[in-house]
């Protein structure tokens, strides 16, 4: 499964830095100082109007050809990267009841492991992330 999505914006110069546009995600819009600034703050921006979605109902991304755009502003395909973009702004720890036979459970008391720790590697390790 991927995770990674490309979408076109149109950056605009501005006396300092870039407006950013995001004409497939309404209201999709930033601004940075310097052109990678403004490539982070949209692709966070990206992450924001997406965020609650799933990534079926994602919008389409256009072709960078069919964004029309004026002046000295420019089109770029922007990443989206939604495994990156979770792992910096929902790492939130979730509370999971589990159930594992008794005799594990004391084995793994007496060697002092952490269950959070083992669950969250295991997990990692079988979702290849």
């Amino acid at each position: 499964m991927s995770t990674k999505f490309f979408y076109p914006a149109i950056f605009e110069p501005e006396d300092i830095g870039f407006s950013v546009y995001v004409p497939d995600i309404a209201g999709c819009m930033t601004q940075g100082d310097t052109l990678d600034e403004a490539l982070d703050m949209v692709q966070d921006a990206i992450g924001l109007m997406l965020e609650g979605l799933d990534e079926q109902a994602y919008p389409v991304p256009s072709s960078p050809s069919d964004i029309a755009h004026e002046g000295k502003s420019f089109v770029m395909m922007v990443p989206f990267d939604k495994l990156a973009y979770d792992k910096k702004y929902n790492s939130k720890s979730v509370k999971k009841t589990l159930s594992i036979p008794a005799w594990l459970n004391n084995m793994a008391i007496k060697k002092n492991l952490n269950f959070s720790n083992i669950l969250q590697n295991a997990l990692m390790r079988e979702l290849n992330v």
